[in-house]
């Protein structure tokens, strides 16, 4: 069995990365999984089915020697793009992100949701002295989101705006808003010393920010959705899950036994993360984040349902869904999704 790392592609070197990935590597059989991560430690269970070998594991078990491949990209776009071209097999982005694939995928590539990455608040901060509400921002403050538009932390914000200004105002701030990975945004924000002013984060990218003075929150997703949200997911396409079953099973065993890891083991989720994304945060820190009240590594996806109905209703998408279950495998239909 082995494991592959692919090198790191954000920004501009992203789409050459991806071009030749889908010319060099067409679909795979039963045995290959290509598996696409963002920043932070929302993608801790992936971190950890890695740092475990846990999809070979699993795979083993079920007779299937796997070969996994990871990226890391930035920003639904960029991972929508991967996924569409055949780069990948299993995408890890915001709920926007799937709901624009599902959306655009719908009766032909099938694209739907595998598990939820967890509950994690994200929030809107600022080193803005006079932004202390959206209605504060004005035409020079500059907000960095992982992909304008379609990311996750673009939807809260379209939605915090419209709940404000009223549904056809939605897009009020997206003028507004850049093209950043977290750890670019965060460092920006911290230095002050360019043009971005906020930065609508993730953990653990938010705390540290939060750390420094004069940086403060303006609003969170928790408070935007009502409650703890999932806003984090992954997602593949129809014919892969059903051109490889025992794989795509082997995957789901493995984030079944990463979370119940992390749930017993929170030193020991809090070194994977450092060893894996070689981040300097300090093992008290990232411990304390993993054991948050406001953290859940659930696989189970929650108040995901709100923001496909607000995406409809703006006519970011055009199929409407009835349902969570609508836009996620059957697989985990009988959780208690939402």
């Amino acid at each position: 069995m082995s494991q592959k790392t692919v090198p790191l592609a954000v920004a501009g070197i992203a789409g050459v990365l991806l071009s030749s990935l889908a010319m060099s590597q067409p679909v795979h059989a039963e045995g290959k999984i290509r598996i696409a991560e963002q920043f932070g430690i929302t993608y801790l269970l992936l971190h950890v089915a890695r740092e475990q070998a846990l999809i070979e594991k699993h795979g083993a078990e079920r007779g299937v020697d796997i070969e996994v491949e990871w990226l890391q990209l930035s920003g639904g776009a960029a991972v929508n793009d991967a996924l569409l071209s055949g780069a990948i097999d299993i995408a890890g982005a915001g709920v926007g992100p799937l709901l624009t694939i599902w959306d655009r995928t719908h009766g032909n590539q099938g694209v739907k949701g595998v598990a939820s990455l967890g509950e994690f608040p994200n929030f809107l901060i600022t080193n803005n002295p006079e932004v202390r509400h959206l209605e504060d921002f004005g035409p020079n403050d500059r907000i960095a989101v992982p992909a304008v538009g379609v990311s996750i932390q673009s939807r809260f914000l379209q939605k915090a705006v419209a709940d404000i200004h009223g549904v056809e105002a939605f897009d009020q701030l997206e003028g507004n808003t850049v093209a950043l990975p977290h750890p670019d945004a965060t460092a920006a924000l911290i230095s002050g010393g360019t043009e971005i002013t906020a930065h609508f984060s993730a953990i653990p990218f938010q705390y540290q920010a939060l750390e420094h003075d004069g940086i403060h929150t303006v609003i969170d997703s928790y408070e935007i959705l009502g409650g703890p949200v999932s806003p984090t997911v992954l997602y593949a396409t129809e014919s892969y899950r059903n051109d490889n079953p025992e794989t795509y099973a082997a995957f789901l065993d493995a984030l079944a036994e990463a979370q119940a890891y992390i749930e017993s083991d929170p030193a020991g989720a809090a070194d994977i993360y450092r060893d894996v994304t070689g981040t300097q945060l300090e093992q008290a820190f990232l411990e304390s984040l993993i054991t948050d009240e406001q953290v859940s590594f659930s696989l189970v996806p929650r108040n995901t349902y709100p923001i496909a109905e607000f995406l409809h209703a703006v006519g970011a998408i055009r199929n409407e869904p009835v349902s969570w279950q609508d836009y996620f495998f059957d697989d985990v239909h009988g959780w208690e999704g939402s």
